[in-house]
Formats: C-alpha cells, structure tokens, sequence
C-alpha cells in the first residue's frame, strides 16, 4: 500500500508519499511515472492539500443495499449518479461554508472516493481495475432540502455543487482491496455512520466499467461511491466532521 499527497509549502505546491508523517517528495505526473527527489518532509511542516485535481467528480446515489432497504426503494440496474462542481472541492482540514443563500439543512454524507488513474473509455468490468490509481475519503455535503424544493425538477446538482461541498482526502491510498472496509462518520465526536463497503450494489470495479461507458473518465477523476446508513443533518454552529476509512486515514473538516 502507497499513500500519496498534494502539499502546499512556502506557497509552492508538490505532491509525494506518505509514510510515518514524512513526506518523501515526488516529481513528474503522480498518476504516470511520478519519480522520488530524495527529498523528504515532515507532515507538521506543510499544508495537505486535497490529494488531486480532478475534472469531475461523479457521485452515486442509491448504491447499498442497506440503505435500499431502508428508504424502501427498488435498487437500480445501472448507476445513478449526479456531478458536483470543480468550484465545490476542498481539502482537508479545511472549512464547509454555509451557503449565504440557503438556510436550511445541510447533510454530511461520509463515503469512499474511487481515483482514476488513466484514461478510462469504455472498459470491461474486468479491466477496469487497471484503471483506478487508488482510494479516498469523501464527505459529500448537501443542502438537503433543496433538492425536492421545485417539484418540476430534481435539484441535485445545485444542492450538492456549493462551494465546499465536495470535501475528499487526506491521501490517495493505492493496494487497497476496498470490499474488506468500513466508511466511519463522526460528528462532534458522535458516530455517525459504520457501514461495509461489500454492502456496495455496484463496486468500485463495476462502476467505474459502467461510467466509463457514459463518459471518459480523466486521471485524477474522482467517483463518490454513495453512502449508507446514519446520513444526518449538521445542527450546530460550528461542526467538526471527520470521515474514516482504515487505510486511507481520516478526513477533517469544521462546518460553519
């Protein structure tokens, strides 16, 4: 397993591994060929950024059979899936803003994040492997209530694509087998959510097989692969959310 980072330091920005808080510095393209400086830093000396740059990302709806279950709706045959916009994404350790247009509930949603690795058009469930780099944490935030507010149109898009809605880090985690993992959301200290990843309708390999076929999918590209159980609305003033996944590690964030 391989945990890779974008930094900031002295307002220049790299990227490299990550193995006990020291970040041994890379050049080149991360996803084609990235090749160690020799240099090396420590985690506490620099910023996290989040971990790519995607083009897109791709989030999931109704992807567990769980939640299926709960909301007593049928689960699909294909992928449902929405946008959300590149002015949405965020790092970690940063801060959710409330949007100053909407005041009313906004969602956390913790979730695993696919990372693409190359160009993906049109491949093969059993190639598709091939073409994830690797995983990481998502909290998809949501203005919940806006999504059914006009009843002509489903506004998923706008409730998902304020900005700093689309939180993902710390890392990018490669070598993962993601079936044998739990998604752990918690709230001001509170857990939230504790749901497995094999619970999935479509896995990470399916899925990016299936999306591939609708559009090409960039490196760096990131699919939000749904969420489970225990999704609930941030109440207070200030909230702190943290997403874990074993592996990847945990994604902090303050809501305001």
């Amino acid at each position: 397993m391989t945990l890779w980072a974008r930094f900031e330091q002295g307002g220049a920005v790299g990227f490299g591994t990550v193995d006990n808080d020291i970040i041994s510095v890379h050049e080149g393209d991360m996803f084609d060929g990235a090749i160690a400086t020799g240099d090396t830093l420590a985690m506490a000396d620099v910023k996290l950024l989040a971990p790519c740059l995607p083009t897109k990302m791709i989030a999931l709806w109704n992807n567990f059979h769980a939640l299926a279950a709960k909301m007593d709706v049928p689960e699909p045959e294909e992928p449902l899936y929405f946008l959300k916009g590149n002015n949405s994404f965020l790092g970690p350790n940063e801060i959710v803003r409330r949007p100053a247009a909407y005041d009313g509930k906004v969602v956390y949603e913790g979730e695993l994040g696919i990372v693409i690795g190359k160009q993906c058009k049109e491949v093969s469930e059993t190639d598709a492997a091939d073409y994830i780099f690797g995983y990481t944490c998502i909290n998809d935030v949501t203005a919940a209530e806006l999504i059914s507010k006009d009843k002509t149109f489903a506004q998923w898009v706008r409730a998902k694509s304020f900005d700093t809605f689309g939180v993902y880090g710390p890392v990018i985690a490669t070598g993962l087998d993601s079936s044998t993992m739990n998604v752990v959301t918690v709230l001001n200290g509170d857990e939230r959510q504790n749901y497995a990843l094999s619970d999935m309708i479509f896995p990470p390999a399916k899925l990016t097989s299936m999306i591939s076929h609708d559009m090409t999918l960039m490196p760096g590209d990131v699919i939000a692969c749904g969420t489970s159980l225990g999704v609930g609305a941030m109440k207070e003033a200030s909230n702190t959310v943290e997403v874990t996944i074993e592996g990847i590690g945990t994604l902090s964030n303050v809501f305001e």
